[in-house]
């Protein structure tokens, strides 16, 4: 199970780890981990646009809640860790931005959010499919990547369901030889391995 930092270190490659979501890997299958994810509070926003777009307006309206943009319970703001990933995934015709909030925080202690286009909610215990990939964030890198992970999830015996969702990681500074990717999906435990999965696919905050 991985375990969630107190704040930013440095991991064994020298780059900044930063706090993520807890899980404990369930199963492998070739280059797929089946993982079991702990819940988490968010802060989140819906936007407007082509997925990049999208993207990085949401990674900036989130920014700005971490950063300060915020309203404590004394009425002070402060500023809250980063952590990873940023998620991404289609609404309708909008996408969501998720940063997951450090695990210091409850639902009741955060910082209300002083732009009414950002609220903090739950995301509950999900069990998700991932394939990790190194190198440049490009869309076509992106949709290999899922094509490989839905076909080898499928072949295993199980169905994806649901929307792609991006988790984006490394920070834009990051060298992109050394900024790491992943696509996961989303299951429910059914038995005799029909589990039901949510694609979600998984590169890094801001690469190009």
């Amino acid at each position: 199970m991985t375990r969630p930092t107190d704040g930013p270190q440095r991991d064994q490659t020298g780059n900044m780890a930063y706090e993520s979501p807890t899980y404990r890997v369930e199963e492998r299958i070739d280059e797929i981990e089946l993982r079991r994810y702990e819940p988490y509070l968010v802060a989140e926003t819906l936007v407007q646009g082509p997925l990049e777009r999208a993207g990085n307006g949401g990674f900036r309206l989130l920014a700005g809640y971490i950063f300060g943009g915020n309203k404590t319970a004394d009425g002070d703001s402060t500023k809250i860790a980063m952590t990873t990933p940023v998620t991404q995934d289609r609404v309708g015709d909008q996408y969501r931005v998720r940063f997951m909030m450090p695990t210091q925080y409850t639902d009741g202690s955060l910082p209300a959010p002083k732009d009414p286009r950002v609220t903090i909610s739950e995301v509950g215990p999900q069990r998700l499919a991932a394939i990790r990939y190194r190198g440049r964030w490009t869309r076509d890198g992106y949709e290999r990547h899922l094509r490989k992970l839905s076909d080898t999830v499928r072949h295993a015996g199980h169905t994806a369901i649901g929307e792609p969702i991006w988790a984006r990681y490394d920070p834009p500074w990051t060298p992109w030889i050394r900024r790491h990717h992943s696509a996961t999906m989303k299951s429910t435990w059914l038995p005799a391995r029909s589990s039901p999965y949510r694609s979600l696919v998984v590169a890094w905050f801001f690469c190009r």
